[in-house]
């Protein structure tokens, strides 16, 4: 069987895995050994409890792959190496995703990133008082919802470098995020920067000062490709990979980056992660077959934005939806997501 080695187990691994496992010799590689939705971690913020529902050990549904817990820190065009050992392969599938990064140095800055991070911040947001979130894109607004909903004691600030919330959505949707938080008493403060923090103060680039006992930063997204060092031609400026309209990179015909990892100018969602996927794992598929390749086209997919458990905004064909139906909606992918992954 021929040799497939996949790097990251998120949306865009877990489903490579499952679909390649039977046709070809399989191996995973990631820096944790399970699954997890990440549309859900934020609610673990306020319920650490709920990180067990979103997780799932690889080995568990996986019946055939290999799975490796490390990093890779290097690729070349047939291989993939751990330290000094290296895993030969016929096609690779780079999906190591995306993370969030912070220009500010200080270590008590807090990434909105895997369940493990919300849960490590689940005792410091129920100390402080005062909490200042950085970022309202999906994830900033989010978090910001989660908390105001569930900590109303607490003075929670979310800064916007912008004019508006969640900026690339309709209009509706950008006044109901914002009316949202406003009546839960979430401080919005637009146009300004956060740039530093000493003690327990942050600071904006027009010198504002404000309280923040935590910070959150939620902006400022990079690709996890360090490892991709030596294949400059195949990343853009900001380092994210470059890829055709068959998900392979750019130069490589038996390498593929579906999902956050790449250039491609879509949303970073799971929705738009799974659909890419689909197309490289289909293209694998097709090379061996000798058969012509499957082109990615982007489409419009549904997006939910959770405003707390009970609150949300669910965009759908062109209509935008609001109020408690959208988090029903989320609940229920949730939920269909992680039976599918265990069944």
């Amino acid at each position: 069987m021929k040799k497939v080695i996949i790097i990251g187990g998120g949306f865009v691994g877990s489903y490579a895995a499952r679909k390649l496992e039977k046709n070809f010799d399989v191996t995973l590689i990631d820096t944790k050994d399970f699954f997890e939705f990440t549309p859900g971690v934020l609610r673990t913020i306020v319920e650490p409890d709920h990180l067990q529902k979103l997780q799932i050990k690889h080995t568990e549904y996986l019946k055939k792959t290999e799975v490796i817990v490390d990093r890779v820190t290097k690729i070349t065009e047939n291989e993939a190496y751990i330290g000094n050992k290296k895993y030969p392969f016929d096609y690779l599938i780079v999906a190591s995703g995306s993370s969030y990064g912070s220009r500010i140095k200080e270590q008590d800055i807090m990434l909105a990133a895997r369940g493990e991070h919300m849960r490590e911040a689940y005792t410091a947001v129920q100390n402080a008082k005062d909490i200042v979130i950085v970022g309202g894109g999906l994830v900033g607004v989010e978090l910001a919802a989660e908390m105001a909903t569930h900590c109303q004691s607490k003075n929670i600030t979310l800064v916007q470098s912008g004019p508006a919330l969640i900026e690339r959505n309709p209009l509706k949707s950008q006044k109901y995020v914002e009316n949202f938080l406003r009546r839960h008493n979430v401080s919005i403060v637009f146009n300004e920067r956060i740039t530093s923090k000493a003690g327990d103060f942050c600071f904006t680039e027009q010198g504002k000062r404000m309280k923040a006992d935590v910070l959150f930063m939620c902006t400022g997204i990079k690709p996890n490709s360090e490892f991709l060092k030596g294949f400059d031609s195949a990343l853009d400026k900001k380092q994210f990979v470059k890829v055709n309209e068959y998900m392979q990179v750019n130069g490589f015909s038996n390498i593929f980056a579906p999902g956050d990892i790449n250039d491609v100018a879509v949303e970073k969602t799971a929705q738009n992660s799974a659909h890419q996927a689909a197309v490289a794992v289909d293209n694998i598929l097709r090379l061996e077959k000798r058969r012509s390749l499957r082109t990615y086209t982007p489409k419009k997919t549904p997006l939910c934005i959770s405003m707390g458990k009970y609150a949300g905004v669910l965009e759908w064909g062109g209509f935008v939806f609001t109020g408690l139906f959208p988090a029903l909606v989320k609940a229920v992918i949730e939920l269909k997501e992680m039976f599918s992954i265990r069944h």
